[in-house]
């Protein structure tokens, strides 16, 4: 398995936070250092929202990036760190004796993400898994806002949106993950036979832990003390989605819904949100909507009973024959001249007595010119307004099969 720390991420226990803080620092600024030169900085235009993914061994990060990228609406395939370092550029360092570390990740991670077709979001999937990382990772987030900053009110202030961050850990126990990996390096030994016994489909990679027990324990201790201890440093600091994936696939994908729902508050740029703030939100629309349609409806019965009963009498006899001959398709399409639907009161009616029966009710008024007789003398012919009101009733069809 590559490494992906350097030697200075593998510091023994007498490190101190202030020494990887410093060690942070110094690879981040050269790495930053090098891009500016090679892009010059108005071309620096990272993905406005990056999910940093993470997950303890046999977690499902694999299974549910894809789940992820359509909840968010990515649609660039994720940016894997460990394919990364088997790039051109990787693989030149290394036959050239150089160590890929953490200065090496970086830099190969930056320049991905400068891709154009990273730039409405991504997932990288596997950073940062150290201290050093997590410490330039926050060193990235502020030198994005401080970028942001420089071209606001320029002509290039929507190329430099605010940086997004979500860190998400999927995470199981240990018990759960040894398991995970040993059956998963069963399934894939499995699958390996088969394909040289048949000659047919491709030989899986087995990592040495899933096939061992003790390795597998190892591989989950590791992450423990070298990935998720420095990872929870970030939690104050950028959203943060710490998810269970014990159990199925559809409740750690419910669990992930939960966790990644829209925020507009998060995530908009202050000076839209602020533009937005007094459009309501559905939910705020809605939250009292129940109650507001039964203070209408009695006030209807006990306010202006000969109208409501009008045209409650009107939708037992001349609407509900119609819309129940269109009970498979759930459309009904009605139209009306009656007079009682000159008094505006009595469409609002109409309407709510619908939305309370389960039903979604609109109308269109349309206003048609209509002979009505001609002066014998002068020849002119005199018109009458006639008004047809046309209602669109919808609701949930019938779930009718036919026979196979």
């Amino acid at each position: 398995m590559t490494q992906l720390a350097s030697s200075k991420s593998e510091k023994p226990s007498s490190s101190t936070p202030d020494l990887e803080v410093k060690d942070a620092n110094l690879i981040f600024n050269s790495v930053w250092n090098e891009l500016v030169e090679e892009y010059g900085k108005q071309q620096l235009r990272f993905p406005r929202e990056i999910i940093w993914l993470n997950g303890a061994p046999g977690a499902g990060k694999g299974t549910n990036a894809e789940f992820i990228m359509n909840l968010r609406g990515i649609s660039t395939e994720p940016v894997v760190v460990s394919d990364l370092l088997n790039s051109p550029e990787a693989k030149a360092k290394k036959d050239a004796g150089i160590l890929v570390g953490d200065r090496e990740v970086l830099g190969l991670l930056f320049k991905e993400l400068l891709k154009d077709k990273y730039q409405a979001g991504t997932i990288v999937d596997g950073f940062p898994r150290t201290s050093v990382q997590v410490e330039c990772l926050k060193a990235f987030h502020a030198k994005l806002n401080q970028l942001r900053g420089e071209f606001l009110n320029s002509f290039l202030e929507s190329q430099f949106p605010k940086p997004q961050f979500h860190i998400v850990v999927l995470f199981i126990d240990e018990k759960e993950s040894v398991e995970r990996q040993v059956s998963r390096g069963m399934k894939a030994l499995e699958h390996n036979e088969n394909v040289k016994a048949s000659g047919e489909g491709e030989i899986l990679d087995v990592r040495p832990t899933d096939t061992d027990a003790g390795k597998a324990e190892k591989r989950y201790r590791v992450f423990k003390e070298q990935t998720f201890e420095p990872l929870k440093q970030l939690r104050d600091i950028f959203h943060y989605h710490f998810i269970s994936a014990e159990g199925s696939i559809p409740a750690v994908q419910e669990r992930i819904i939960e966790e990644l729902k829209y925020q507009s508050t998060l995530e908009l740029d202050s000076k839209t949100y602020d533009r937005l703030a007094g459009v309501p939100t559905v939910d705020k629309v809605i939250k009292h909507a129940r109650q507001e349609l039964v203070k209408r409806l009695e006030g209807y019965e006990y306010s202006h009973m000969p109208l409501f009963a009008k045209v409650v009498n009107l939708i037992q006899e001349k609407f509900m024959p119609i819309i129940k001959h269109h009970a498979i398709s759930g459309r009904a399409y009605i139209n009306s001249e009656d007079s009682t639907f000159n008094e505006p009161l009595a469409l609002h009616m109409l309407v709510d007595v619908f939305s309370e029966r389960g039903f979604s009710a609109t109308v269109d008024i349309r206003k048609e010119e209509v002979a009505e007789s001609v002066d014998l003398q002068t020849g002119k012919i005199n018109n009458r307004t006639k008004r047809v009101y046309r209602f669109s009733i919808h609701f949930c069809g019938s779930d009718i099969r036919q026979g196979l």
